[in-house]
């Protein structure tokens, strides 16, 4: 979840779709700005990582493997949030493309 609120706010921060925030390297100037792609594919792979994590959580729960109710429930709660965060976003930029598309130039 961690990658897809990384996009969130590198969404909201840039103010412009085409300019995105940069990025202090670890000596305290300036790196290059992440690419939008990198973003997205780092969100979805999270996004994976955490459907993964809830369905092992909810195995573990039904197998009767020392995993608490709560935890499992946690874990599917983050799971469906972030999920629902990635078809919003993929909702906002087929909602950009279809305005594009509909210009006239």
């Amino acid at each position: 979840m961690p990658a897809a609120m990384n996009l969130v706010s590198a969404i909201e921060s840039s103010g412009n779709a085409m300019s995105m925030p940069a990025t202090l390297s670890s000596g305290g100037e300036t790196a290059a700005p992440a690419p939008f792609a990198d973003l997205v594919t780092d969100a979805i792979g999270q996004m994976g990582q955490l459907e993964q994590q809830a369905h092992a959580a909810v195995t573990g729960l039904m197998a009767g493997s020392g995993v608490d109710a709560h935890q499992a429930m946690i874990a599917t709660e983050k799971a469906s949030m972030t999920f629902e965060l990635a078809l919003a976003v993929r909702n906002k930029a087929v909602q950009a493309y279809q305005q594009v598309i509909g210009m006239q130039f």
